[in-house]
């Protein structure tokens, strides 16, 4: 389907979330940044507040140590579950009609399960890449790709 004018794009990963809005048309992409905001990479010092916990063996001696959750995992979870927010906050005040999602499988996964009933009617496409740190030009060109392999062939 084609991008129409003024539909929203979301690129997001666990640590970047830019949206575009398309001011150009169906036969042309044009995205202008509306928004971007990127959080700070924290060290595990900064994000764990204990040591690992350890277990008794209930049979023998000694302990056992349980596997520590994946904090920079969570913390980009996270932040893929407050970009949802954000969408969710925008289609609720009719910003925007038809939306595109690119974002690489980890992130897209955590962001379908998130996604308002309002939202999800709204999207159009959802590409599965990583794309944050490209220039614009290079996610123009993704989607003019992407959309067009939609249309059937005449």
């Amino acid at each position: 389907m084609p991008l129409p004018h003024d539909a929203l794009v979301l690129v997001a990963d666990g640590r970047k979330m830019l949206l575009f809005r398309n001011q150009g048309d169906e036969g042309q992409i044009d995205l202008r940044t509306e928004a971007h905001d990127q959080r700070e990479d924290r060290k595990d010092s900064e994000i764990k507040t204990d040591a690992p916990g350890a277990i008794h063996q209930s049979a023998g001696y000694g302990r056992s140590t349980y596997e520590e959750a994946d904090f920079h995992q969570q913390e980009e979870d996270r932040w893929i579950k407050d970009a949802a927010d954000e969408l969710k906050d925008r289609a609720l005040r009719n910003d925007f009609d038809a939306l595109a999602i690119v974002a690489p499988p980890k992130a897209l996964g955590v962001l379908r399960k998130c996604l308002h009933k309002e939202v999800e009617k709204r999207v159009i496409c959802t590409i599965n890449k990583e794309m944050s740190g490209r220039p614009v030009p290079d996610i123009e060109a993704l989607l003019v790709g992407e959309t067009q392999a939609e249309l059937p062939n005449v």
